[in-house]
This record gives structure tokens, sequence and C-alpha cells, in this order.
């Protein structure tokens, strides 16, 4: 009876709660929009933060990755070397694979888990920013956003970022869907090539209408 009732309140909630689904490519700026939206009063789910507290040395995903990839691959701390481990996965498909499907199911598990508890207390607005929301076929939104800019400037961009070369920059970005493709699939495209002001203007216009419905 106790899970009838919390099922009922989750569904009930649920549908006076908005999920948007962020997403965007690398280096296009779904980090400046996510900050902007929780000045807004709007919840925020970060995907990225969520698996590098997974990560901790008592994360439940830190502790797989070592039982599967070993221990060469954290420090004398306990801390994951992601340079190394990405270094392994751009390097060997099959690892790649592997470290995919095993964060793919714990990572998945986790942000709904957050999202449910969100609904649960009654949050109006709920932003969950994913990178690999098409990739990874996520659902459970009610718009999906993307962050854009041109792929070339994409590039540009990545490049100044990490410090590294064009062809890096364009393997990295290769990992993912392209922007163009993303582009396609979003109910809302929000262009970030311009002055930051004109993206929080389009971000607060849209959460003004998301509010009117």
């Amino acid at each position: 009876m106790k899970s009838d009732k919390l099922t009922f309140f989750l569904c009930y909630n649920r549908f006076m709660t908005k999920v948007i689904g962020l997403t965007g490519g690398i280096a296009t700026g779904k980090s400046t929009a996510t900050a902007f939206l929780e000045t807004q009063n709007c919840e925020i789910i970060d995907a990225d933060k969520v698996v590098r507290e997974l990560q901790l040395p008592d994360g439940i995903l830190s502790k797989q990755i070592k039982q599967i990839f070993g221990a060469d691959f954290f420090d004398e701390k306990g801390q994951l070397i992601r340079e190394k481990l990405s270094q392994l996965i751009l390097a060997d498909e099959k690892a790649r694979f592997q470290l995919e499907k095993l964060q793919d199911e714990i990572i998945r598990k986790e942000l709904y888990a957050r999202r449910d508890k969100l609904i649960e207390q009654g949050s109006e607005i709920i932003i969950m920013d994913i990178p690999l929301l098409f990739e990874r076929e996520y659902t459970g939104f009610d718009e999906i956003w993307l962050i854009y800019v041109p792929e070339n400037e994409e590039i540009k961009r990545l490049m100044n970022r990490n410090a590294i070369t064009k062809e890096k920059a364009e393997s990295l970005i290769a990992l993912q869907w392209s922007i163009e493709k993303k582009k396609d699939l979003a109910h809302r495209v929000f262009d970030n090539s311009k002055r930051p002001e004109n993206l929080e203007e389009e971000l607060k216009k849209a959460l003004n209408e998301i509010e009117r419905k």
C-alpha cells in the first residue's frame, strides 16, 4: 500500500513538474547554460558531476572500473586517472564499449533516481544536463533543449579549452553524434555562437513559455 501511494504521489507531481533534457556537443556551452538556468530557480542534474561523484574512490563506478580495467588506472590515493582511461578508450574500441556499457547502467539509474527525488519534493522545473542524451536514448522529458554552435566553432573552442591539437579535438568530437544531427532532433535549439547575453535571453524566453503552459 505504501508503495502504491508513493507511485501515485510521484505520478501526480510528475504532471506538475516539467523535466527538460539539456544536451549539446563538446565545448558548445552546456555548463554556461546550466549555470544561468540555476539562477532562474531551476533544479539542475548535471550528468558529468554525477559521474565524477560515482568515480570517487568509494563510488560504485570507481569500484567497477577498477575491477574490470585494473588498479593501474588509479593513483596512490585511489583517484581515477581520467586521462589515462581516456587514452585507452580512444585507442581500444573493445575497452570503450565495455566502459560505455558499464557506465550507462550505473549512471542512468542514478540520474533517474535523482530526478524522481526532485519530483517527489515538488520541484517545478528540472534540467537534466546529459551530454550523451541522444546517443544513449534517454527518455522521460517534456522537452529536449540543445546548446548549439557550428562544428567548426566547436573544434576551435575545444582546442582552446583543452590546449589540444585540431586532430585530437576532432577525434573527441567524433565520439558523439554530430551537432547537426542533434539539432534536427531537439525541441528547442539555442545558438551559443553569439554574445552570452543572447543565450541567456533565449533561455529565459523558453522558461517563460514553459511556465505559461
